[in-house]
């Protein structure tokens, strides 16, 4: 179920009210009990952990994560040399 932030328009009161889907909007406020209370534009807040479904199929675009030593291998060099990905050909 979601959590809904709710703020009244007359006396600024707020709350987070757990709700279904289906339950109807508050409309009475419980501080002052006029029907002022609306609900809220809120940002959801959720983190996708472990190695479900978003880790292995969908993070990077499908490609595989790079490995530490790749990362810090080509980055710290220093020589000078060109890098290691062909470059691009006008044409």
């Amino acid at each position: 179920m979601p959590i809904y932030a709710y703020r009244c328009s007359r006396c600024g009161h707020e709350q987070d009210v757990l709700q279904k889907l289906s339950d109807p909007l508050l409309k009475t406020c419980p501080a002052c009990g006029q029907d002022a209370y609306e609900k809220q534009v809120t940002a959801a807040g959720f983190r996708l952990k472990g190695s479900g479904w978003y880790e292995t199929d969908f993070r990077g675009g499908g490609k595989p994560a790079p490995k530490a030593a790749d990362a810090a291998g080509g980055a710290s060099s220093g020589s000078g040399s060109a890098p290691a990905t062909p470059a691009a050909t006008s044409g």
